[in-house]
């Protein structure tokens, strides 16, 4: 019987429970923090046993976009995910080594191409090494091409003509990820080049405010959150820097109970360094 995931998040307990299923694959897809220039948070040298690496910067992002971490082409994500060995029938964790950062891009990731049957390892890599788990050194996993299709769901993504659009008929409230000093521009944004402020009319819930420590806080937590944010109840639209924070903001509002969310994948890169769209402060 096919391993299938419990919910959008998973236990440290639960996954050294699985390791061994058959239809499990686990992957590791740490990225540094955009603030990390030293990249300190790549020095890890041991994986959980048997994870592969889930490259989002080289291999899962497009290359040839003007814009950090722009998702790829169904066709294209399809192949990849196929050549890192995903099937249909594939049972997906992910981590970050940080916690809980990039793991929640693969996962909104797979979600926009149809694909649910993913969770991300609450607390990531540090939740797992503190239960003592099996950890090997690093090194590639080869494994055989699958069989993985791509079902694009395009209620879950936005782009900068739907947030314009957004501004004037504010069908959906849009929930900004980054750190508020970024927000009011009271702080300098990590990338040269971009304006500081916000989106108009968006509102700011940094992603460390659904953390506690690296793990996410609880299920009842989330939902008290969510329901404070959205008192009138309308489709979010979750933006940061360049979609990554965004991505950990939709995984909240997933084990909230929120239904209808997208992220803006160019999020405030691609917007601050627009210079005709409007901006806050």
């Amino acid at each position: 019987m096919s391993l299938k995931i419990p919910s959008p998040k998973v236990k440290a307990k639960w996954l050294y429970r699985h390791l061994e299923d058959e239809n499990l694959i686990i992957f590791n897809a740490t990225i540094p923090k955009v603030t990390d220039k030293e990249n300190l948070s790549l020095k890890e040298n041991y994986k959980i046993k048997g994870a592969v690496f889930f490259d989002i910067k080289n291999t899962f992002s497009d290359k040839e976009a003007a814009f950090p971490n722009t998702i790829l082409s169904t066709e294209k994500f399809q192949d990849k995910a196929q050549e890192i060995g995903v099937n249909i029938n594939s049972c997906i964790v992910v981590y970050d080594e940080i916690g809980i950062y990039s793991s929640a891009r693969v996962w909104w990731m797979f979600q926009l191409m149809g694909f649910t049957n993913i969770a991300v390892l609450d607390g990531g890599f540090p939740a797992w090494k503190s239960k003592d788990y099996p950890v090997e050194q690093k090194h590639l996993i080869n494994l055989s091409k699958g069989d993985f299709k791509s079902f694009y769901q395009p209620d879950k993504i936005k782009f900068t003509k739907d947030v314009l659009e957004n501004i004037k008929n504010k069908g959906s409230i849009v929930v900004d990820a980054r750190s508020k000093g970024r927000f009011y521009a009271i702080e300098p944004e990590p990338r040269n080049d971009i304006r500081g402020g916000h989106i108009p009319g968006s509102v700011s819930l940094p992603y460390s405010e659904i953390l506690d420590h690296q793990y996410l806080k609880s299920d009842e937590e989330l939902k008290t959150i969510y329901q404070d944010l959205n008192k009138l109840n309308k489709p979010i639209i979750f933006s940061c820097g360049s979609g990554i924070t965004a991505s950990v903001l939709a995984l909240g509002a997933e084990i909230a109970g929120v239904k209808k969310y997208a992220v803006y994948d160019g999020s405030w890169t691609e917007w601050g360094s627009t210079n005709h769209l409007p901006i806050e402060k």
